[in-house]
């Protein structure tokens, strides 16, 4: 099964980048016809992946996906399946 990755602790406090990286990503697995994005946070104070959760459940960016799963053996991992 074919999947991307973003790692997102280089650009950790770069709120509109972190969002641009995000979209770019979620656009590249429905163009390449991907079915899933694995997005990494990290763990930290787990306010990156709050905000990415946020992000992830805009309507315009939930309509995109069929489910999200929080990885329950490492914290700073989210899947997003398509």
């Amino acid at each position: 099964m074919a999947k991307l990755k973003l790692d997102l602790h280089d650009i950790f406090n770069q709120g509109r980048s972190i969002d641009a990286e995000l979209d770019r990503v979620i656009r590249e697995a429905l163009a390449k016809g991907i079915a899933l994005v694995e997005i990494i946070p990290g763990k930290g104070s787990g306010q990156l992946k709050k905000h990415v959760l946020r992000f992830l459940q805009r309507q315009d960016i939930r309509d995109l996906y069929r489910r999200i799963e929080k990885d329950d053996k490492n914290f700073g991992r989210i899947f997003v399946h398509f």
